[in-house]
């Protein structure tokens, strides 16, 4: 749809998109997802967009938040959470399953049932399961309402690792190596998973990163430097995701780049190196949020090294048939070969976060790549497309 389209009457000028911007959630990355909501809600252009904050507990109950970036923000170490902003302890909003009703109620205990208004595009900035992976956007499909970013299929091949690297491989991306272990796989002999991983340790050496498969934003994540190390790593991978995926080291740099939908079709960032840590092992949670490890932009790559990582970075995004942004991560190895690590269809959206950062760098302020993503939403139809 486009904002012509918007519902007028001759008395009143054309009323201003809505956009429910959708946050927190039920994964583990509900912190991180409010941080970037905080980010988000502060940018957003209110004189172009009305806006209505939804907030998702941890629990799943989908709240009207208080509309306060200010209150969003990392302190003392510590993400925020959504029960902090949401208006009522009970009760829900609700989206409506007809795709010809776009309004949008909330209901509390002993209480009629009020109207929010319609809704035009949904901002859903949820990070990992229940949100990131398909789930929301196959509600949002059902519900007819657009929304920004990947659709179904791009989301659940985007957060779930093995089948990203499966997808890369089928349409001719280098990935690292790699070994999963599944959930019936450990449980029906957890003696011969541990082998498979032993046996993966020497064919390409140690370490090994261990990692839940379908969770971001470096949680759960484990380098395990020799065999005293991989149970714990193990037990700690499966407490965000049953299903794991252990990688070998790749020796190398990290560089990042961005993708963002123009009105021609994917374009890429310049890039970003990621550098080593000073006080980590690796770039983990810590290193990424809550330290504010800095990224070096524009990446110092050679003109070739950026051409090449610019258009892998768009052949990702074709591959996994992505919509709106995407940032993908590689290893640039010490042989000049540029390795995908993943993708990431909702990366983290604060101002100091990579991906805007890298398009700032690029010319497009983060106030401008909002606008951008909320009007490629409203462009697109719900369905098969």
């Amino acid at each position: 749809m486009s904002t012509e389209n918007l519902s007028q009457s001759p008395e009143q000028p054309p009323r201003k998109p809505r956009v429910a911007v959708v946050f927190g959630g039920r994964s583990s990355e509900h912190g991180i997802s409010v941080v970037t909501a905080g980010a988000v809600l502060a940018a957003i252009d209110r004189t172009k967009y009305d806006v209505l904050p939804i907030g998702i507990t941890r629990e799943g109950r989908w709240a009207l938040t208080a509309d306060a970036p200010e209150r969003m923000a990392i302190t003392d170490r510590r993400t925020p959470d959504v029960e902090e902003l949401a208006e009522s302890s009970e009760g829900g909003v609700v989206l409506p399953l007809d795709p010809g009703n776009r309004e949008v109620v909330i209901s509390e205990p002993g209480s009629v049932p009020k109207a929010l208004g319609e809704v035009d595009v949904v901002f859903p900035v949820l990070h990992g399961p229940y949100g990131e992976d398909g789930t929301l956007q196959g509600l949002l499909e059902l519900s007819g309402v657009p929304y920004v970013g990947a659709g179904v299929l791009a989301s659940a091949v985007g957060q779930d690792k093995e089948y990203m690297k499966r997808v890369f491989t089928s349409f001719g991306l280098k990935v690292g190596p790699y070994v999963v272990i599944r959930p019936r796989e450990w449980q029906r002999d957890e003696s011969a998973a541990r082998k498979k991983i032993v046996d993966f340790a020497g064919e390409h050496g140690w370490p090994l990163f261990v990692k839940p498969a379908r969770a971001g934003s470096s949680i759960g994540i484990t380098k395990v430097d020799d065999l005293s190390g991989l149970d714990e790593a193990i037990e700690e991978a499966q407490r965000h995701d049953p299903k794991i995926l252990v990688e070998a080291a790749l020796r190398g740099r990290e560089i990042e780049c961005g993708v963002l939908e123009f009105e021609d079709g994917p374009r890429a960032s310049v890039p970003a190196e990621i550098p080593p840590p000073q006080e980590h092992a690796y770039y983990d949670f810590e290193a990424k949020y809550i330290d504010s490890t800095p990224g070096i932009v524009p990446a110092p790559l050679t003109p070739e090294e950026t051409a090449e990582v610019q258009k892998l970075a768009v052949d990702a995004f074709d591959a996994a048939s992505c919509e709106g942004l995407v940032r993908a991560d590689f290893f640039l190895t010490e042989d000049g070969e540029f390795v995908i690590n993943e993708i990431n269809t909702m990366p983290g959206f604060t101002p100091i976060s990579m991906y805007p950062q890298m398009w700032q760098a690029s010319g497009v302020s983060y106030g401008e790549l909002v606008d951008r993503l909320v009007q490629a939403a409203l462009r697109r139809s719900t369905g098969l497309r």
